[in-house]
């Protein structure tokens, strides 16, 4: 048994084989000398592990793609599983409020250290800095077959059983050797990716922080709420991860240049916003509208907005002209902002796209053209939000596979 990658679902897939079936000879190759790379980093360093949702028909809704797919999945090897699974390997997880779950040691080693432990105690060997470059079914396709690895350092391999986990990237020549199988691959494109606003006027805001805003892109029926962070560039947070994932294709089709539409304070309709304004500027009439920032918003935010409104720092609510409190009402409601580009963080990136889930049986992820080719991982066209569902996918196809290959 060959399992293909040395990341999450490489790893987790290798060990439930070798734990399924203990006379399995399972061989882990990594083209890197780096194994579990993306879980060191993941979650600032702490390993956001899952998600605390527990119910598959809600858990699948996270997905941008590849929900439906999971829906059968996720009732077999869902997020309680996943807990179950780390807990009884001495790994606790705790949730915090927005549902991530990360280890109680909030250190992403003692995840790489779990699964590290895991497999050396099933006997999976592992092996580094060898890349498999070609796989090669040596029977019809419509028959149990075995298949000839043609390995980076020259070497052929032949094994019953492959699982492939190489991970996701935007370039279509990273599935090519998967392609010359003829398996049909869905065109990779980036996903969870922030948003580049070089003109920008509220570049000097890097670092400010707002809880809850909804942010629309114009022209399209595409919105989404959360936190949002004031970077440098553009904008980051959830608010704008999310969005980016539901409508990663689109916002390609668009070359990533498009106007966003930010709603500051998304409890308020235009109606209740405006009755708001207007009974503030009644009790509060002999205050500086700078003064006191409203909606909780940031001192300096509050300020770049009334700045957009063409609001000075002294005037007084009584003495504020209706055009400007009519500007700051939009501004507030719908502040627009020119996008021009994206930016990815290589190392935790996320790919729309991928090997085409029609191809592939939910119950065992397995080729339905290549009987003992599985795959698992984020070389499939699945992909979710920000949050631990990634991983979540990682953690269900590959224990699916495994389970499968060693049968």
């Amino acid at each position: 048994m060959v399992v293909v990658g040395g990341g999450a679902a490489g790893f987790f897939g290798a060990i439930t084989c070798a734990e399924n079936n203990r006379k399995a000879k399972v061989i882990l190759f990594e083209k890197t000398n780096k194994l579990l790379a993306k879980v060191r980093i993941s979650g600032g360093g702490r390993c956001n592990v899952t998600h605390h949702c527990l119910n598959p028909n809600q858990l699948i809704q996270f997905y941008p793609r590849g929900g439906k797919f999971l829906k059968q999945p996720f009732k077999e090897f869902g997020a309680q599983e996943t807990v179950a699974w780390f807990q009884q390997r001495g790994v606790r997880l705790h949730t915090e409020p927005d549902g991530r779950m990360f280890p109680d040691t909030n250190d992403s080693a003692t995840i790489v250290n779990c699964l590290m432990s895991g497999a050396n105690k099933a006997g999976v060997k592992v092996e580094t800095s060898i890349s498999v470059n070609k796989i090669v079914p040596l029977r019809a396709p419509d028959q149990p077959g075995e298949f000839e690895l043609q390995l980076s350092d020259g070497k052929a391999l032949f094994a019953h059983k492959v699982l492939v986990t190489t991970g996701g990237g935007p370039k279509i020549e990273n599935y090519q050797w998967l392609q010359s199988l003829g398996l049909a691959i869905q065109e990779p494109v980036p996903s969870l990716f922030t948003f580049n606003v070089p003109r920008s006027p509220f570049q000097e805001l890097a670092g400010v922080a707002v809880p809850k805003v909804k942010v629309k892109i114009a022209g399209q029926n595409l919105e989404n709420e959360g936190p949002l962070l004031i970077t440098h560039w553009g904008f980051s947070g959830p608010a704008i991860l999310k969005l980016s994932a539901w409508g990663a294709r689109v916002l390609q089709q668009l070359k990533y240049h498009f106007t966003i539409l930010i709603n500051w304070v998304p409890e308020h309709t235009e109606e209740s916003l405006r009755a708001f304004l207007l009974q503030h500027r009644h009790d509060y009439s002999r205050r500086t509208v700078a003064a006191h920032p409203l909606f909780n918003l940031p001192h300096r935010l509050w300020k770049a907005i009334l700045d957009l409104a063409s609001i000075n720092d002294q005037v007084k609510w009584s003495d504020l002209p209706a055009k400007n409190q009519n500007k700051l009402l939009e501004h507030l409601l719908r502040s627009p902002f020119e996008v021009r580009g994206k930016t990815t963080f290589k190392d935790e990136f996320v790919t729309c796209g991928g090997l085409d889930l029609n191809g592939i049986n939910p119950k065992t992820m397995e080729s339905k053209q290549f009987p003992g080719l599985y795959f698992a991982g984020e070389i499939l066209d699945i992909d979710g939000i920000t949050g631990g569902f990634n991983f979540q996918a990682a953690w269900t196809t590959a224990y699916l596979a495994g389970k499968a290959m060693a049968l």
